[in-house]
């Protein structure tokens, strides 16, 4: 008779351990931090808990995000960590937004718009070689494909109008992800020279890091939103704002 199959015990993977660097103390300290005017509570909860998770995050960032191709790193990653610090006050824990998805966005985008501004000095050294060598009709054909003066002051107006509307929309009514989703539009409209992709998916994912929502809730409570806009828009076309 043929001995029977043994079977091999089946081993269990081990779960990966997170790197715990910005936990529930480093929150609870940002909120301390936020909610207290001592200077001398606020320098020991930012040298103990706050400077070192930032530092972490900043390090992290910048190698996920592939930022690490910007000239002089590490002297930008210094300016971003003291700038997170000068604007440490300003997080507001009842937004909605957890403090580590909202410095992380800001972070982000810190460095995008580095990238943005070495890319432009990169094209405007290009385009002034090439206006050189190309003498003075090229450059008039820049000139002529910029906006008018009247284009951008129109678009500024009503970019400035639209913020302010959203200011004015009765946020008392609205459920907690109401809240969460509005306050993270604030954020981005308030941002948007700091934000180097803006398409559909990216600005999905902003949404889901500020708020802490998954896509469905998101896309949810946007599309409540969507009439108010559609309203703003149509006074705007008929020239009532």
């Amino acid at each position: 008779m043929t001995e029977p199959l043994k079977t091999r015990p089946v081993r269990k993977r081990a779960k990966r351990k997170k790197n715990l660097y910005f936990t529930k103390v480093h929150e609870e300290a940002i909120v301390r931090y936020t909610n207290t005017d001592c200077m001398k509570e606020r320098t020991e909860l930012y040298l103990n808990y706050i400077q070192p998770a930032f530092d972490e995050m900043v390090d992290k960032i910048i190698y996920t995000y592939k930022f690490t191709t910007l000239p002089n790193i590490d002297t930008l990653k210094d300016e971003c960590k003291i700038w997170l610090t000068t604007i440490l006050a300003k997080y507001d824990p009842s937004k909605g937004s957890k403090a580590f998805s909202y410095f992380s966005v800001v972070t982000k985008n810190w460095f995008i718009h580095r990238v943005k501004k070495n890319s432009a000095r990169t094209r405007k050294e290009l385009s002034y070689e090439e206006i050189v060598e190309n003498g003075k009709a090229e450059l008039r054909q820049t000139v002529s494909t910029e906006k008018t003066y009247m284009q951008r002051r129109t678009e500024a107006e009503f970019w400035i109008l639209l913020l302010r509307q959203i200011d004015r929309w009765d946020v008392d009514t609205l459920k907690p992800n109401e809240k969460k989703v509005l306050e993270a539009v604030r954020i981005l409209l308030n941002n948007v020279d700091d934000i180097d992709i803006f398409n559909k998916k990216a600005v999905y994912l902003y949404l889901r890091e500020i708020t802490g929502l998954n896509t469905k809730q998101v896309v949810s409570n946007l599309n409540k939103m969507r009439e108010r806009y559609r309203t703003f828009k149509n006074k705007w076309n008929r020239g009532q704002l």
